[in-house]
C-alpha cells in the first residue's frame, strides 16, 4: 500500500509540476532545454555526436526522475548525489549551447543558409544576444531562406518591430521637416520686415535730405 502511494505521488507530481523542485534553479536549465540539445540530432553536422547526445537525454530523464522522487524524508546524500548529477548535466548542456552558436557563426561565414536555418530552430540560440547579425544574415540571404519555427517566429517579430522603427524615423524625418520649413519661413518673413524697414528708413532719410535742401534754397532765395 505504500509503495502504491509513493507511485501514485510520484506520478501525480510529474503531471502537475512541469520539473523537480529541489535545486530547481539549476535544474530547470538542464530540464528546459534538454528537448532543444535533441533536435541537433537531426542535423547533418552533428551525426558523430548523435550517439552522445542520446546518452545525454537518457541521463537528463534519469536525473529528473530522481529529482521528483526527492522529498523530506530523503537523506543529505540522496541530495548531494542529484546535485552532482545536475551539475554534471548543466556542464553538458553548456557545452552543447556553446557548439550551436559556434555553428551559427561557421553558418554565417560560410553562406550555409541551411545550417543557419537548422540551427536557429533547435532553441539553443539566445536570439536577442545575436539579434544583428542574424538579421543581418538573413536579409542579405532571405531568397536562399525557408524561415519556420523559432526563425520565422523571431523574424516575424522583428519585421514588425523594424517596420515601427522605420515609422518612427519617418515620422521623426517629417516632423524635422515641417521645423525646418518653419524656421526658413519665419527666417524669410524676418528678412522681409527688416529689409522693409531699411527701405522706409532710407525713404525717411531721403525725405529729410529733400526738407533740409529745400530749407537751404529757400534761405539762400531769402538772403539774395
Amino acid at each position: 500500500m505504500y509503495k502504491f502511494f509513493i507511485l501514485f505521488s510520484l506520478l501525480f507530481t510529474s503531471l502537475y509540476a512541469v520539473n523537480p523542485k529541489a535545486y530547481e534553479s539549476l535544474g530547470n536549465k538542464i530540464y528546459d532545454n534538454v528537448e532543444n540539445v535533441k533536435k541537433l540530432t537531426s542535423i547533418g553536422d552533428y551525426y558523430l555526436y548523435v550517439d552522445d547526445i542520446n546518452k545525454y537525454v537518457l541521463a537528463v530523464n534519469s536525473a529528473k526522475q530522481e529529482g521528483f522522487s526527492l522529498d523530506a524524508n530523503s537523506s543529505s546524500q540522496q541530495r548531494k548525489n542529484y546535485l552532482k548529477k545536475l551539475r554534471e548535466l548543466a556542464s553538458e548542456n553548456d557545452y552543447y549551447v556553446r557548439m550551436a552558436e559556434t555553428s551559427l557563426s561557421n553558418a554565417i561565414a560560410n553562406g550555409d543558409s541551411l545550417l543557419f536555418s537548422k540551427i536557429l530552430n533547435t532553441g539553443l540560440i539566445d536570439l536577442k544576444a545575436h539579434k544583428k547579425e542574424i538579421l543581418n544574415y538573413y536579409f542579405a540571404h532571405k531568397d536562399d531562406i525557408n524561415a519556420t519555427g523559432s526563425l520565422k517566429e523571431f523574424l516575424d517579430k522583428s519585421t514588425v518591430l523594424r517596420s515601427k522603427a522605420e515609422a518612427e524615423a519617418r515620422r521623426n524625418r517629417s516632423k524635422k521637416l515641417r521645423e525646418e520649413a518653419k524656421i526658413k519661413r519665419l527666417r524669410e518673413r524676418d528678412k522681409k520686415r527688416q529689409l522693409e524697414l531699411e527701405k522706409r528708413l532710407d525713404q525717411a532719410v531721403e525725405k529729410k535730405k529733400m526738407e533740409i535742401r529745400k530749407e537751404q534754397r529757400e534761405e539762400l532765395i531769402k538772403s539774395i
